[in-house]
């Protein structure tokens, strides 16, 4: 029984990600998702308290998702400029492959929606920014690296270069991916953010 439901519950979060990929800009109603459930209101009820639980339900799977991954980067690279590289191509691949979970993340569904949303999308973006400013940090105590700004100051820029690109994406309505021009595009952040450390004498 407890599969069924979580089957159940996996299809109404699926259902919700597609509704807000085919239609950007508009409002899902419980209605219409019913209808791409197949499902009547009453039945979506039986399964989420409230819309706003669904929307937590693809919060919650963009974060178990990329979180994971980026403990998993820490684990198998050491440097800090790949481990950056690696960290920011991560966020804008799942943005490509989740066009409907970018607009939540970037509130852009959350319009007249609980303001509790809003703060978590903000969160998720936050832990990204810590998470980055620690490997800079760390990097920078070990001289690794040697920053053109400070560890703060350069986290900043990183996190918003990212949220640029997928706002980018989504005001395009899905049609120019995020990492279209990536390898230039990161070529030219990290010439900006890294010096190459002095040689010891």
């Amino acid at each position: 029984m407890a599969t069924e439901k979580r089957s159940r519950r996996q299809l109404i979060l699926e259902a919700l990600a597609s509704e807000l990929e085919q239609n950007p800009g508009s409002r899902i109603t419980t209605a219409s998702l019913g209808r791409a459930v197949g499902v009547s209101e009453a039945a979506l009820y039986r399964h989420f308290a409230s819309k706003a639980k669904m929307f937590e339900g693809l919060i919650d799977f963009a974060e178990e998702s990329v979180f994971a991954r980026v403990n998993q980067i820490l684990k198998e690279q050491s440097q800090a400029e790949p481990r950056c590289a690696q960290l920011l191509y991560l966020l804008l691949a799942f943005s490509e492959r989740n066009p409907g979970i970018t607009r939540v993340l970037l509130g852009d569904a959350l319009v007249g929606e609980t303001e509790r949303l809003m703060v978590r999308v903000g969160q998720f973006f936050d832990r990204v920014e810590t998470q980055l400013k620690q490997i800079l940090r760390e990097a920078e105590m070990r001289r690794d690296i040697v920053l053109t700004a400070d560890s703060t100051v350069s986290a900043n820029m990183m996190i918003s270069f990212v949220e640029g690109l997928m706002h980018q994406y989504l005001r395009s309505r899905f049609k120019i991916s995020p990492l279209q021009r990536w390898d230039d595009q990161w070529q030219l952040l990290s010439s900006a953010l890294f010096s190459v450390p002095d040689s010891p004498m």
